[in-house]
């Protein structure tokens, strides 16, 4: 992509350069091309969008003792007014690296058992 920005004034144009790369077994088309050219510019509207979400799903989270789940934020999200969808939450949350309490699992540690050998020859 950058070799096509670099040298697109030269060669007169996108399209010819992505010719000449076909005809090399690199086939890059002038749309990818313009996609990735226009990512760069401007972040899509879905960054923009949870860019705007973390803080609140975060808030939210830390208000509520860390045990709600990507459900009950959701639901406070819906409670102040905010129009999301319950999976957007369930992603978000992941990136954030949060997870709600769990109910009726014990975390248990196991200690290391002792291998002793007993002798009854004796």
């Amino acid at each position: 992509m950058a070799f096509i920005g670099e040298h697109r004034a030269r060669f007169g144009g996108v399209e010819p350069i992505c010719r000449v790369l076909t005809e090399h077994d690199c086939k890059i088309a002038p749309s990818t091309y313009y996609a990735h050219r226009k990512r760069l510019r401007a972040p899509s509207a879905r960054t923009v969008r949870d860019a705007e979400l973390k803080p609140l799903i975060q808030q939210i989270f830390d208000v509520n003792y860390r045990v709600y789940g990507a459900r009950k934020v959701w639901r406070e999200l819906h409670r102040q007014g905010h129009v999301v969808a319950r999976c957007t939450v369930e992603r978000l949350m992941r990136e954030l690296g949060v997870t709600g309490a769990v109910r009726g699992l014990m975390i248990c540690e196991f200690l290391s058992v002792v291998v002793r050998r007993f002798d009854v020859s004796g």
